[in-house]
């Protein structure tokens, strides 16, 4: 259960499938971020710290990431790049990932899409001042459309009064703590010009200095949150008052120099989604960064599965733990699992990147930022419950990257509710399925990847097609029954297409590689993924006609036969992830003189342990 990287072909073969993961362009586009997470101010402290001194070394190191571009501008504006930002910094520093996140994507890129060109961003892109971002509120999470918290336009100082009008209105979990230094924020708030509401836009707003909050803002700070130490608050207004070019303008609102309100978009939330429109690069932000927080943990539990050595059966002496079925088949299957992740978030990514309807793109983001982050969880537990206690250890980095996927599941929409919405758009607006073109002859030949890709897009038009069923024999004119009726199912069809779209990325990767070993490889991991999935649904295609019951009765011993081809090339699969070695040793259980960092020098074993003590000790 080992292999090794040590001949031409076999580097060929990883470089094709590394490819395959991180793209066509991969060096060009991760490099950088490889390079930064493997210098010294990114390395596992020996000891983790306090709470505070974790919080202080996270903006540390954003300060060392900040000195490091050529341009923060240039990285707000690239999704793509914003991207890899996350895919790196995820598994290193959870905690950093959060705050690039907001400073960069989240504020930096609201500005630079919204804000005035002439407004002086050099504070922000030098950090001299950190930025963030406060939408949600203690009451308003998923309804953020709804928030509280007014702007009241004052037209004798033409500017703005911000309040917070009661404690279900207070700014929930932003980073406003005078942590890190001087933070200005983007506030979401309700816009009112001579009573009128005119609904929730975005103000620049300077919330502290290096030690405290400014007069009118109150902050304190949330208890401690499971996961990555980032100074989460609760933060509220006192008639705060800002310039009138506090205000984040552009075609769905402005209000002039004479007070006045204007707007090419009379939908007052369509003008709030406009407002808040880097919310859905946050998504694909969250989505990369739990492909890559699943990719390290896999790795290392790969690893370290060839490094334990546990008894054999009788007279077999010693064997690495990853040689037992009961250890390499769950690898086998989450292997094929962070490449479908892998692959959908770069069809995401390209989809984003393109031309075409705008909606259907943000739902596409929605969809895999849900699925993708469900997933990785998936992943990173059963990594961990591979790697036995030794995974639960925070040097060995698996239980930090365990408690902060739950961050990236109810980040910028919590995954439920984002799939809920892609479920109702599904329903009444888009496209089912095509899961025809099957033969007249009967079922397929469930080697035949393209058999198992239509039998996909049949499982999700077979959900969607109960959704509207229910739906229809729930009482007319009760939208929520009629809702609740329909929901089940349909969230079902929701991963059913996430299922079939990154099943359909698999099919295409596997045909753009050359015949060869990494082709092979690919081909194993695509047939795993589609058949680990259709065998829960095997009832429902066994009464569509689609499978028949010998199929369905040999489906587990398929599935065996696929994780026993799989299973011998974990380690160069994972291999395969890039992960700098800088990286990887600082996880003690990557490496194979794991038992090293429990070496205790002052221990009775050690060679000078007779010259230390004397007779009466020992």
């Amino acid at each position: 259960m080992t292999a090794t990287i040590d001949h031409p072909s076999a580097e060929r073969s990883r470089d094709l499938l590394t490819g395959v993961l991180l793209g066509d362009d991969f060096r060009r586009e991760h490099g950088f971020w490889q390079r930064l997470i493997s210098t010294e101010p990114f390395r596992r402290p020996e000891r983790g710290g306090t709470e505070e001194e974790r919080r202080a070394l996270a903006y540390e190191r954003l300060r060392v990431l900040n000195d490091s571009l050529d341009s923060g501008a240039r990285l707000a504006a690239d999704p793509r790049a914003l991207a890899a930002l996350h895919e790196w910094l995820g598994p290193v520093d959870p905690a950093l990932t959060t705050l690039a996140g907001i400073h960069y994507n989240l504020f930096l890129g609201s500005l630079l899409d919204q804000g005035d060109e002439h407004r002086d961003l050099s504070d922000f892109l030098r950090l001299r001042r950190v930025g963030t971002f406060l939408c949600t509120e203690v009451a308003h999470g998923n309804d953020a459309a709804a928030v509280e918290t007014t702007a009241e336009y004052d037209r004798e100082r033409d500017g703005f009064v911000l309040r917070t009008p009661h404690a279900g209105a207070q700014k929930f979990m932003p980073n406003t703590s005078p942590s890190g230094g001087p933070k200005s924020g983007l506030v979401a708030a309700r816009l009112l010009v001579d009573g009128a509401d005119h609904g929730v836009f975005l103000f620049l707003v300077p919330l502290t200095d290096t030690v405290q909050a400014l007069p009118g803002v109150r902050v304190r700070l949330l208890p401690t949150r499971t996961g990555s130490p980032v100074d989460h608050c609760l933060t509220s207004f006192d008639r705060v008052f800002v310039a009138r070019t506090a205000l984040l303008h552009g075609q769905h609102g402005r209000v002039g120099a004479d007070g006045e309100f204007s707007s090419d978009v009379a939908n007052r939330r369509r003008r709030f989604l406009t407002s808040i429109g880097r919310v859905t690069a946050g998504k694909i932000a969250m989505t990369a960064c739990a492909v890559g927080c699943a990719r390290a943990t896999l790795a290392v539990a790969v690893r370290y599965g060839g490094h334990r050595h546990i008894s054999g059966s009788r007279g077999s002496g010693r064997v690495p733990v990853i040689a037992h079925r009961s250890h390499h088949g769950p690898l086998a299957s989450a292997m094929a699992t962070v490449f479908a992740m892998s692959l959908l978030h770069r069809r995401v990514l390209d989809r984003w990147e393109a031309d075409g309807p705008q909606e259907e793109a943000e739902r596409l983001v929605a969809v895999a930022k849900g699925w993708i982050t469900w997933q990785a969880r998936s992943v990173i537990v059963e990594s961990r419950e591979r790697c036995g206690a030794q995974g639960l250890l925070e040097h060995n980095g698996m239980s930090e990257l365990l408690t902060g996927i739950e961050g990236a599941i109810t980040a910028e929409g919590d995954n439920v509710a984002v799939h809920a919405k892609a479920a109702a758009e599904m329903l009444f607006v888009a496209a089912p399925a095509d899961s025809g073109r099957f033969p007249d002859t009967g079922p397929g030949d469930l080697g035949d990847p393209g058999f198992l890709g239509r039998l996909l897009a049949e499982v999700e038009r077979i959900w969607f097609d109960r959704a509207r069923r229910r739906m229809s024999l729930a009482p007319h004119g009760d939208p929520l029954a009629r809702w609740n009726a329909a929901s089940g199912p349909a969230l079902r069809g929701v991963e059913a297409y996430a299922q079939r779209l990154a099943a359909e990325a698999y099919a295409r990767a596997v045909a753009g590689l050359p015949e060869g070993p990494a082709r092979e490889r690919l081909g194993e991991l695509q047939r795993l993924f589609a058949l680990g999935r259709i065998a829960r649904s095997g009832g429902d295609l066994l009464a569509a006609g689609l499978l028949t019951a010998d199929q369905i009765d040999g489906l587990p011993d398929r599935l065996e036969e696929l994780i026993a081809a799989v299973a011998p090339h974990l380690p160069e699969l994972a291999e395969s992830f890039a992960l700098p070695p800088e990286v990887l040793a600082d996880w003690p259980i990557a490496r194979p003189d794991y038992v090293d960092a429990y070496d205790d020098p002052q221990a009775a074993w050690q060679p000078d342990a007779e010259r230390r003590t004397g007779p009466e000790e020992r």
